[in-house]
């Protein structure tokens, strides 16, 4: 899937301009297949315009609210102008708002017209303390995340190991609406067995019994889900 040998970056361009489609998946390798065996005929002739409106429309319906720039990376299929032009079409559709940053600034964004009925009608945040994948949608900016909740936070996989500031597969860890660490687990499936290997707690966060406890709880769930047992911590 990874790999950019000369034929895979013709597909990719075959891809992009959609002349081919994502038919399917098998581990790590990708399968395509002509656009129209994939997808519906009324699907394969849309007009760029309303190409551009349904992507950008579906993005901020995801993130929520979001500058223009963050509505772009979001598909990452439209330029500057595109989305520009989008938020003028889109005026009785989304609204001005201005959003607090980690870091205790405002900063104007857009969002749904309904987006104080959106508000109005969400969960508390639970109290438990959640071990999210390094591709959860919440980390998939960077920036904006760093934005929103004071978290620098990058996947180093594909990092050279001497260049890696924590580790090869790294989890971040979500409190409320807090970032308070990341962890590193590996799992031992020939052992059936799960191990932590490093934990970092967010500066200024105070690691409490209270706060180790929801942790040994979450490595339980996590453990469970993954059909291990928890070789101790």
């Amino acid at each position: 899937m990874w790999s950019r040998p000369p034929h895979k970056l013709a597909l990719d361009y075959m891809w992009y301009a959609g002349e081919l489609a994502t038919s399917h998946r098998v581990g790590f390798v990708k399968y395509y297949d002509l656009a129209e065996r994939v997808f519906p005929p009324h699907q394969t002739d849309i007009p760029d315009e309303e190409q551009i409106d349904g992507l950008c429309d579906a993005a901020l319906d995801r993130l929520g609210f979001g500058t223009l720039g963050e509505v772009k990376a979001f598909w990452d299929a439209t330029d500057r102008a595109e989305v520009a032009g989008w938020a003028e079409r889109a005026a009785g559709r989304i609204c001005p708002v201005e959003v607090e940053t980690a870091a205790g600034d405002w900063l104007p964004a857009l969002a749904p017209a309904d987006i104080e009925a959106r508000i109005a009608a969400l969960a508390p945040a639970t109290s438990r303390l959640r071990i999210l994948n390094p591709f959860d949608p919440v980390t998939r900016d960077r920036a904006r995340l760093s934005r929103l909740f004071g978290f620098e936070y990058r996947i180093e996989m594909f990092v050279p190991a001497a260049k890696r500031v924590w580790g090869y597969y790294v989890f971040p860890i979500l409190e409320g609406h807090r970032f308070t660490g990341r962890i590193e687990v590996k799992a031992d499936r020939k052992a059936g067995t799960m191990r932590v290997l490093n934990f970092w707690p967010e500066p200024g966060v105070d690691w409490t019994a209270r706060r180790k406890a929801k942790l040994d709880a979450e490595l339980d769930r996590m453990a469970r889900f993954v059909g291990v047992v928890r070789a101790g911590t």
